[in-house]
């Protein structure tokens, strides 16, 4: 059992039908015809040569194949993680040199650190405090930044290097008379193509197919001397990548932290985002996300041994692998073994690929980051969460990328706290004819008693939210002279800390001087169970602890009628 569950691929293969070998297998060959022209592409955007792309898809999915726990996954060079390296890395060195291909490996190996640790001590949790729409704002941004840098390449204009965005659009506009026609033609004409294939059949490959048809318009171009300056990617080296060591230096390390965090978190978010939402109706993979947090950082450490592009998680290519029937890791792992191939017998085929069809590839794989339709809902239906997004988006935007994460975090951690600090709290009262109280303000024919106020809060009650609470309390109390009964329901309370018991025993006694009862209803096992251990139960008596609003409220109806009989605890149907 053991053995299973730290090699989820050979719990899985244990679980196989005679027909799912043929399923992850051809899934498995579906992917490579993906990622082999993606893994280019987003080399480029990178800042590297597109070999490291390739590399990018060979031993990460191999590592990922034995150790993920979701059979659909499909890791891999995304354009995420590519436009974060290129941020992050091309402040430090300049993109294609020798030290900034060193930093981007290290950035890989770093990351994965990040993320086998957050996995082994199982604080893969801590990714839910990036709020969606964060995550929604800043992929929109990025979609945004790698348009416009691959729009100096689909135009053919030689762009200076820069890292604010603006100033490269400037540039762009003024210098739009030396666009390359050719270069336009070529990554139109690919759009075109990928837009009417996928209209066809989603199944169809197609991003291999424009590879192919661009690499023979090239080079018939260029040995009938109509290539002009079409830039192509030139020679790709041949053979599997040589073991390697990441370069360390603590200098370098120091230098690369604030990367090293932005790439390793927005890859968990990515990671088990997708791997949790590929629905799949046969239980033959479970995705268990503390594993899957050391399997993603698994595969990136090995893969820094090997040169290749910090991995991470591929809707589209999850998707495909998903509609093609994958059941397990054998599915990635086949997918490496071609890449392999390609990379043993096939790479110099992509001499003639001109660079205008990657950055095709990549404009049009980057359109699904612009979420418009998320976009609408937030701004119809949560106006904080499309506040947060928009504040996200402009920050990247205009102040780069790691500038946009953090603030993004920021703005989830603070609308978290506040949120959190502010609990739902409603006064209640009775229905007609009924045992029943709800909301006074969203039932128009609930009553209460002039001399009674019955609260409710829907959220835990802790430090950090009890100043509200006990604030709302006695405002509620303020608004009602001749108050004498508060009754607290505590239903909707699922936890309470050692200062939400101070505060109650604090409400106690000011409604203890001013003659006015304080019970409290319906606390759930939880709450109870911390309630008979602290003070407050001998400070408050069995007597002011009720299972319904409608107990106390009798049971005080029967104080009423006879106020020299005092409480009974044989009358009262308690908690405790």
């Amino acid at each position: 059992m053991k053995l299973e569950r730290l090699f989820p691929l050979y719990a899985n293969l244990k679980k196989y039908e005679s027909h799912n070998w043929r399923q992850d297998i051809l899934a498995g060959i579906t992917v490579s015809v993906i990622i082999i022209p993606q893994g280019m592409a987003y080399a480029l955007l990178a800042g590297l040569p597109p070999i490291y792309g390739l590399y990018g898809g060979l031993i990460p999915l191999v590592i990922y194949g034995i150790f993920g726990t979701s059979g659909q996954l499909s890791i891999g060079p995304v354009a995420i993680s590519s436009i974060l390296l290129f941020a992050g890395v091309s402040e430090i060195a300049a993109p294609l040199s020798k030290y900034y291909i060193e930093l981007v490996i290290l950035v890989g190996f770093l990351a994965g650190v990040l993320q086998l640790l957050l996995g082994i001590f199982r604080l893969g949790f801590l990714v839910n405090f990036i709020s969606q729409p964060v995550v929604t704002g800043f992929t929109a941004a990025a979609a945004v930044i790698i348009f416009i840098s691959q729009l100096k390449i689909a135009l053919g204009i030689s762009v200076p290097r820069s890292d604010n965005l603006i100033d490269t659009t400037i540039y762009l506009m003024h210098h739009i008379t030396e666009l390359d026609w050719l270069a336009v033609v070529f990554c139109l004409t690919s759009i075109a193509i990928l837009s009417v294939l996928k209209k066809i059949n989603k199944a169809i490959p197609r991003s291999l197919i424009v590879v192919i048809l661009g690499i023979l318009a090239a080079y018939t171009l260029t040995h009938n001397s109509l290539a002009g300056q079409l830039q192509i990617v030139g020679g790709i080296p041949t053979g599997l990548p040589a073991f390697e060591m990441p370069s360390f230096s603590i200098e370098n390390i120091l230098l690369l932290i604030p990367t090293v965090l932005t790439v390793g978190v927005m890859g968990v978010v990515e990671c088990i985002g997708i791997a949790k939402g590929i629905k799949r109706d046969d239980q033959h993979s479970k995705v268990r996300p503390n594993m899957e947090l050391s399997a993603i950082g698994l595969s990136k450490i090995a893969g820094s041994f090997f040169q290749a592009l910090p991995s991470s998680g591929s809707f589209s290519r999850s998707a495909i692998n998903d509609e093609a029937g994958s059941k397990s890791g054998l599915s990635s792992i086949t997918t490496a073994v071609m890449v392999g191939l390609t990379l043993l017998f096939f790479t110099k085929l992509f001499y003639y690929l001109p660079s205008a069809v990657l950055a095709a590839i990549i404009i049009y794989a980057i359109k699904n980051l612009f979420d418009i339709k998320e976009m609408r809902s937030l701004w119809k239906s949560h106006k904080i969460d499309f506040s947060m997004m928009a504040v996200t988006f402009i920050i990247t935007v205009f102040f780069g990328i790691e500038k946009g994460v953090v603030v993004g975090v920021m703005l989830s951690l603070a609308i978290f706290i506040y949120r959190s600090s502010r609990p739902h709290m409603v006064r209640l009262g009775r229905l007609p004819n009924t045992e029943a109280y709800r909301n006074m303000e969203r039932f128009e024919d609930a009553i209460c008693p002039e001399d009674v106020l019955i609260v409710r809060i829907d959220n835990q009650l802790f430090y950090a939210n009890v100043l509200f609470f006990e604030e709302t309390i006695q405002n509620y109390s303020k608004s009602r002279p001749a108050l004498r009964l508060v009754i607290l329901d505590a239903s909707g309370m699922h936890n309470i800390d050692s200062t939400g018991i101070r505060v109650l025993t604090q409400l106690y006694h000011y409604f203890k001087k001013r003659n006015i009862s304080f019970n409290i209803s319906g606390a759930i096992g939880p709450v109870r169970d911390i309630i008979s251990t602290s003070e407050l139960l001998t400070l408050m008596g069995q007597q002011s602890f009720f299972l319904e609003i409608h107990d106390a409220m009798q049971f005080y109806s029967t104080i009423e009628k006879d106020e020299n009989k005092g409480w009974s605890e044989d009358a009262v149907q308690t908690n405790f």
